[in-house]
């Protein structure tokens, strides 16, 4: 009886791994392609930067300092969530001691707090009414930007084929779990920006076109705005693309379970927008898009159900053997080969948990992690519980309050 077990293991364990085989092989094609930046003869669309706040007394005021910095005249619109502090008091205070900061500046206050995919609706409908027709700069009150930053992304629109351009991360704090996380989604980024598009950009600073998504796109009982508006954009005929030249800092969750509970959080987004999307995964109309869809759907909603089912049949093999006793023969070899791999496997997962980095096995354990927090979002779903509002987290806006960032 110890095959059967055995097989389903090593089938399931196939399944789930050998798509992300297939498209990491993928990604070092496409990476070879040449992103050209474009040459911009052409005035280029003016900018609005959306800034989304709740409670960012502590570092409001570096925000926008770092704002100012931008050699690039924008607009400022912030959109509040009902702040309980001096959020908002501190912001047109600001304002009004800095008048040459900002082409214009407009503060929306929201009369309670409905999450931050809601109030970035707001504020995208707030344009809409205005009729702006621009380039739209989101960004984080925790996230800073080098004097470039928005010139760089501005850049990108004098191509009439780009809907939306996003920004990598250089996070501080963060575990090494973490940064090889990072590393390999910033490596598949570029990858499906290279061949057409990519459905994931980062919020913290990311700009795209007025004209190419709308404020009704948008699901407000769910997070990853930003990756729903990437996605949005794509589907809605325009390029979606990560650039990899420009870059924000910010703060990681300063523990295991603060950034834990982010991955899970997002994961969740992400795997609401895939799910809504369904029926783009064999789009032929979409190329390229559909495919990096469809994998990208196996990666976050079914490969961690195949993984827990892998370990199940696991533990299922085990209590047969400790029942019937240690198989002989190839039986045998088989067993053992596969406690080999599980010993890794768990190995691996067990010091990414803890922060600790080992060659070879960083990797694996990053994966492996990552599935953890994917079957956890798997389970807040079932259970009924969205996560698209949660609570912020503090130790980080106190890291930035007493640093240097600006």
């Amino acid at each position: 009886m110890v095959w059967i077990p055995a097989l389903v293991e090593v089938g399931l364990g196939i399944a789930a791994f050998a798509p992300f085989a297939v498209h990491r092989y993928s990604v070092g094609k496409w990476r070879k392609q040449t992103l050209e930046y474009p040459v911009n003869d052409s005035k280029l669309p003016p900018v609005t930067v959306m800034l989304p706040v709740w409670n960012e007394s502590l570092i409001i005021e570096q925000k926008l300092a770092n704002l100012a910095k931008q050699n690039v005249d924008c607009s400022l619109l912030v959109i509040d969530s009902a702040s309980t502090d001096s959020t908002v008091e501190k912001i047109k205070s600001w304002v009004k001691k800095n008048p040459k900061a900002f082409d214009s500046s407009h503060v929306l206050e929201m009369s309670e707090r409905l999450g931050k995919t809601e109030a970035v609706r707001q504020a995208i409908a707030h344009l809409e009414k205005e009729s702006f027709d621009g380039c739209i700069c989101m960004t984080d009150a925790d996230a800073f930007l080098p004097p470039n930053a928005l010139s760089r992304l501005q850049g990108w629109f004098g191509d009439r084929t780009i809907g939306a351009v996003g920004a990598r991360a250089l996070r501080h704090q963060s575990l090494s779990s973490e940064k090889t996380h990072r590393s390999m989604f910033e490596l598949l980024r570029e990858g499906e920006s290279a061949k057409d598009s990519t459905p994931f950009l980062e919020g913290s600073c990311m700009m795209w076109r007025s004209s190419c998504f709308q404020s009704k796109q948008l699901n407000t009982l769910s997070n990853a705005d930003d990756a729903q508006i990437a996605t949005g954009v794509r589907l809605n005929g325009f390029r979606s693309i990560h650039d990899s030249e420009v870059y924000f800092e910010d703060v990681a969750p300063m523990s295991p379970e603060g950034q834990r509970r982010q991955k899970i959080r997002r994961g969740q987004g992400l795997q609401r927008l895939l799910m809504s999307h369904r029926k783009s995964w064999f789009d032929r109309r979409l190329g390229t898009f559909s495919s990096i869809l469809r994998r990208e759907a196996h990666f976050h909603i079914l490969a961690p159900l195949l993984v827990m089912g892998a370990g199940l049949s696991g533990i299922i093999r085990w209590i047969i053997v400790m029942i019937a006793g240690m198989p002989s023969g190839s039986l045998a070899v088989m067993h053992s080969s596969l406690v080999l791999i599980e010993l890794m496997c768990l190995t691996a997962w067990a010091l990414d948990r803890r922060g600790i980095r080992i060659p070879l096995l960083q990797t694996v354990g990053s994966i492996f992690t990552g599935m953890e927090h994917l079957v956890s979002a798997h389970w807040q779903t079932l259970r009924g519980r969205s996560l698209h509002m949660w609570e912020q987290h503090s130790d980080t806006r106190k890291k930035i309050a007493d640093s240097d960032l600006n």
